[in-house]
């Protein structure tokens, strides 16, 4: 870069000094030819010369003209007669002879200004006519000035117009040289090739790979977006708006904003936009100790939470046919038992009340034909006894067909229940709390551990007795192709101020990092055309019921007359 500076710098010096000097030539060809003519008009103004040449005085037509050429330092004063013949020269061997350019022009009383070689060289000479008193044209008067004059003044001109020139090109290479340390620190000591290399390879990295990346400056200000960034987003971003003045929606604007609080953080938040689950993540760019801006980078999470959700299915159906496994073998060791040892008529007592044992609770049974669904409710109904809570399968329940979508079946199901659950959990251990809040302060009336031990274990007893367990009831109903479901918990129901947002994103009581299941039941449901809603909110005793209407997930059903 500096040796193409220093090139163009110069290249237009040099131009400059060559114009400049043929500007310089030319005008002082028009200077030193206007001021022969300027000499030859005073001196033709005299009106003594103009007597003395009319009466051919040719000593006193001398004396004037070398009077003239002393004053000014002309190379020659010549005066003629109104025939052309020299009463003044420089060399008086030219006195009486004509002179050697044509006098016509100038005895007709035209003045003549022009650059002409004659007996004394080249020369910028003025020409002009001389008259009498009488007006009456005499003779004529030529000045000439040499060019070596010309040349002279040219060379002073030159010599001061290439020093000042010079100083230009010192100071253009020293602003040069700052420009290059200038533009060096700027590109971080990168060569041109080397800019145009990282060029090439930004467009070929970012725009072929599938997260969706924003460079900002320090000031938020787009420089660079991808294509997959506008897909994701849905909308169109150019560089040099500003990423926060953009109309996004909430959950993208949240995380967005979260992520700007901080430029030296770089964890993901989560945002789902319409039917995507997006991760957002922007991390600050610096190089040397200098901030230069943020990198915000957009990936599509929605197949992973569909994947993770199909694995969750997947893992509890494992676990639930594990469990049935287990319990199956015991049934026939014990059925195998009891053959062996002659006890027939038991054997079939334990098969009879095997096959009437009531399976509500684990979702077996002709009422819900679904495999999967079978299989989730069972472990979940292990799960739910471990957590203290009674899940159970409605009677009213009837889905005699196949399943068509069984992971998005699932996926609602499973993050209604589980959310069913949580709930619950969470409402027994504030009334559990609440209970030890109570028993404390009776058990505070009396003296000594024993008596704190008492009260507690008496008040505990006396918690469980009265309070109500808690319970999660799920009812499913088939409608042709569509699948209704219906989820209620006993929990500690949803706030009014909650209900409008409830299925957003990173809504949740339950802390950071959570939220997430909701959005992804809505996402879910709306992508198969159906719908999810809060049918009662729940609290005071009564229940959080969730209905969730799935349609053509079922395969239908022909009945033949």
């Amino acid at each position: 870069m500096l040796l193409l500076q220093l090139t163009v710098l110069l290249a237009v010096v040099g131009l400059g000094f060559v114009l400049e000097a043929w500007q310089l030539h030319r005008s002082l060809d028009q200077r030193f030819e206007q001021r022969a003519l300027d000499v030859a008009e005073t001196l033709a103004a005299q009106p003594a010369l103009g007597t003395a040449v009319r009466n051919h005085d040719q000593p006193a037509v001398q004396r004037q003209a070398q009077a003239v050429r002393s004053a000014t330092g002309a190379l020659f004063v010549v005066v003629t007669d109104d025939h052309g013949i020299r009463l003044a020269h420089p060399n008086p061997g030219e006195i009486g002879r004509p002179v050697s350019t044509s006098p016509e022009r100038v005895l007709r009383g035209q003045e003549v200004a022009n650059i002409e070689r004659g007996t004394l060289g080249l020369s910028a000479r003025g020409k002009v006519p001389l008259r009498a008193r009488d007006g009456a044209i005499v003779g004529e008067v030529s000045v000439g000035f040499g060019t070596a004059d010309i040349s002279s003044a040219l060379h002073r001109l030159l010599e001061m117009t290439a020093l000042l020139l010079g100083v230009a090109v010192l100071l253009g290479v020293a602003g040069s040289l700052l420009l290059a340390r200038l533009l060096k620190r700027r590109t971080f000591g990168l060569e041109p090739s080397d800019l145009a290399e990282l060029v090439r390879e930004r467009d070929a990295v970012l725009f072929a790979i599938r997260e969706g990346v924003i460079a900002l400056d320090n000031a938020g200000v787009i420089t660079m977006v991808n294509t997959e960034a506008l897909r994701l987003i849905g909308r169109r971003l150019e560089p040099g708006d500003r990423l926060l003045d953009q109309d996004f929606p909430e959950p993208l604007q949240r995380a967005l904003n979260q992520r700007a609080s901080n430029r030296r953080q770089g964890t993901a938040a989560v945002a789902v936009l319409d039917e995507r689950v997006l991760v957002v993540t922007r991390r600050a760019v610096h190089h040397a100790g200098r901030w230069l801006g943020s990198v915000v980078t957009l990936f599509d999470r929605t197949e992973v939470e569909r994947l993770t959700g199909e694995l969750d299915a997947v893992r509890l159906m494992t676990q639930a046919l594990r469990a049935q496994r287990h319990e199956f073998a015991n049934r026939l060791h014990t059925v195998h038992g009891l053959l062996h040892t002659g006890g027939r008529r038991e054997a079939s007592e334990y098969v009879d009340a095997l096959l009437g044992s009531s399976e509500v609770r684990s979702g077996e049974g002709d009422a819900v034909a679904p495999a999967p669904i079978r299989a989730y409710l069972a472990a979940k109904s292990t799960e739910a006894a471990r957590l203290g809570v009674q899940l159970r399968l409605s009677e009213a329940s009837w889905v005699p067909g196949r399943l068509l979508a069984p992971v998005e079946v699932i996926t609602v199901l499973g993050n209604l229940v589980s959310n069913a659950l949580e709930a619950c959990q969470e409402a027994s251990r504030q009334t559990g709390q609440e209970t030890s809040r109570q028993t404390g302060q009776g058990a505070g009336q009396q003296t000594g551990q024993e008596a704190n031990r008492q009260t507690a274990s008496e008040g505990g007893r006396e918690a469980q007795t009265d309070q109500e367990p808690a319970r999660v009831e799920v009812d499913l109903l088939a409608d042709g192709t569509e699948l209704v479901i219906s989820v209620a918990d006993t929990g500690p129901g949803i706030p009014v101020g909650r209900l409008e947002g409830i299925f957003a994103a990173g809504v949740s009581s339950h802390g950071p990092g959570r939220g997430s299941g909701l959005a992804i039941v809505r996402s879910t449901a709306e992508s198969l055309g159906g719908t999810v809603r809060i049918t009662h909110p729940g609290g005071d005793g009564s229940m959080t019921v969730f209905v969730a209407r799935l349609p053509h997930v079922l395969q239908s059903q022909v009945v033949i007359p």
